[in-house]
């Protein structure tokens, strides 16, 4: 009899962005994407190949179930659209493709989102909020219930807040320089502007572990920015290596309270040979067997 564990199906959700954070992608990934249980779902990018997994856009009428038709106008006229489009619409695929038990987990590349997007405004290079629509859309279709966000982003997530504020249901933990404050499920975690890595570490462990356990989520979004780490924008003082270990806890958690669901939704940072130190080990972590 197999006594081994299953491995996890993951999804990598891409599409070509301007710009030199990504440049290196999505040829970086080559040393996951020969992994078996790795698939690659995306829109374009320069010579690229045939693909069985194409990403789509979505609807303009989808976006109008969170944003108001004004800021959707407005940033139709942007030069950012498209991106912005398809930005929101591979977290939209990948939450989805996970509901239908396609996939267990997936990353998701995003150039103009995520959580600076608000009702009905926009910035910090957020122009779509991804999460708060693929929350919308699983409500809608699947009939999903609970639903968590945990945010380590080092600056706060204003636009996720406002979505979500009324929303008992949505729990969302952000990880910022911000002051604490608690409403509806919704919880700053006030991080120092100076720590190091097991001050960070403890304190997530110590608030998001036991937190998002008593929740029960059926699925658990996380938006990942780097951007917190020493030489970037949003320094905490913290490695790069807190980011490998935030990906073991959060996925640890999301086997234990939703059978794995589990979205890595890309946020802040700015550094090219971070993004290609730190996106293949996290997406290895997320098809690592358990």
């Amino acid at each position: 009899m197999d006594h081994s564990k299953p491995t996890r199906r993951t999804g990598i959700f891409f599409h070509y962005q301007d710009g030199e954070r990504l440049r290196d992608f999505p040829e970086a990934l080559a040393g996951v994407l020969n992994r078996d249980n790795v698939f690659l779902y995306d829109a374009f990018y320069p010579l690229k190949p045939p693909s069985s997994f194409e990403l789509e856009p979505i609807s303009e009428e989808v976006l109008r179930q969170v944003h108001t038709p004004e800021m959707v106008s407005e940033v139709k006229r942007s030069q950012a659209f498209q991106g912005a489009l398809f930005s929101a619409a591979g977290t939209v695929a990948a939450a989805t493709r996970i509901w239908r038990g396609e996939i267990d987990n997936a990353f998701v590349f995003t150039g103009y989102g995520d959580h600076h997007a608000g009702t009905d405004f926009y910035g910090g290079g957020c122009y779509f909020n991804g999460a708060a629509i693929a929350i919308t859309q699983l409500r809608r279709h699947f009939g999903a219930g609970r639903l968590a966000i945990v945010d380590t982003d080092a600056h706060h997530g204003d636009g996720t807040w406002d979505i979500f504020e009324d929303d008992p249901e949505t729990l969302y933990m952000c990880y910022c320089s911000g002051g604490p404050r608690e409403i509806n499920n919704k919880v700053n975690v006030h991080v120092p502007r100076r720590t190091n890595d097991e001050q960070y570490l403890q304190l997530f462990d110590d608030t998001f572990v036991p937190r998002v356990t008593a929740f029960r989520p059926e699925a658990i979004f996380w938006n990942w920015g780097y951007d917190g780490t020493q030489g970037d924008y949003g320094s905490l003082g913290i490695t790069a290596d807190v980011h490998i270990r935030l990906a073991r806890t959060i996925k640890s958690a999301a086997g234990r309270v939703c059978q794995g669901r589990l979205i890595v939704v890309l946020c802040g940072g700015s550094h090219r040979y971070l993004a290609r130190q730190l996106i293949p080990p996290i997406i290895g972590e997320l098809a690592a067997q358990e």
